[in-house]
């Protein structure tokens, strides 16, 4: 008996099987609650087939995640409480995009030192992330950090969670078997180790260029769907 195949099959170039945008209508739009680090929205939106349905979701700031990546191959993971879930998590590095006019690549590298003290000399785009698209906004664009030091001085002191928060180096094979079991949940270790193992397999050939256009960012600021600073602080995005 042979196996059974479902249809359709995707038979387009690679390169067309890709995620797009659709400008539904917004009829209705009503900020619910401005928060400290984000917002909650409530939309009416009329869909592409005419039915208008209601969607609340989180306008997130967006974020940047930095997966360092030493001599050895091993991963920098640090271990923060996320409050939402219970949980003290092994993650990357990551950020909030919440300095007015900072590249993501800077404001990434401005992470990696606030919380590891560590510099790196190379920088790649490894693996870009909707963490929730079905309730919130962020986008997080995940760097590969190679050819790391220390930076002079150290780490500097951290705040809130940061104070506190453990790291350690891990063999990326360890990384990825943590994930894989089950045993390490946070989306952007998950992310951001397997899109490095494979991208390892394949001489690092599938890396982009640390400045390379992020349409999916793009869209979210171009759209309202962002939460955005300026000088005195957050805007509204209504």
């Amino acid at each position: 008996m042979g196996d059974f195949v479902l249809e359709p099959t995707w038979r387009g170039d690679v390169s067309q099987l890709a995620d797009e945008p659709v400008d539904c209508s917004v009829v209705r739009s009503e900020q619910i609650l401005t928060g400290l680090v984000w917002d909650l929205r409530r939309d009416s939106v009329e869909l592409v087939d005419g039915q208008t349905v209601v969607r609340e979701f989180v306008v997130h700031t967006g974020a940047v995640a930095v997966l360092a990546l030493d001599s050895l191959d091993r991963v920098l993971l640090i271990r923060q409480y996320r409050h939402p879930v219970g949980m003290a998590l092994w993650e990357p590095i990551a950020g909030l995009l919440d300095v007015p006019g900072e590249e993501p690549w800077v404001g990434a590298a401005r992470e990696l030192l606030e919380e590891a003290g560590v510099i790196a000399a190379r920088w790649d785009v490894l693996v870009d992330v909707e963490t929730s698209p079905g309730g919130s906004s962020e986008t997080i664009r995940c760097y590969l950090a190679r050819d790391l030091s220390a930076a002079p001085g150290g780490r500097p002191p951290g705040s809130g969670e940061e104070r506190t928060m453990p790291h350690t180096w891990v063999p990326l094979e360890v990384a990825a078997a943590g994930i894989l079991s089950g045993r390490l949940t946070a989306p952007l270790t998950a992310s951001g180790v397997l899109a490095a193992l494979a991208a390892r397999a394949l001489s690092w050939s599938t890396l982009r260029a640390f400045d390379c256009p992020w349409p999916a960012r793009e869209w979210v600021l171009g759209h309202g769907r962002a939460r955005v600073y300026g000088p005195s602080g957050p805007k509204s995005t209504l």
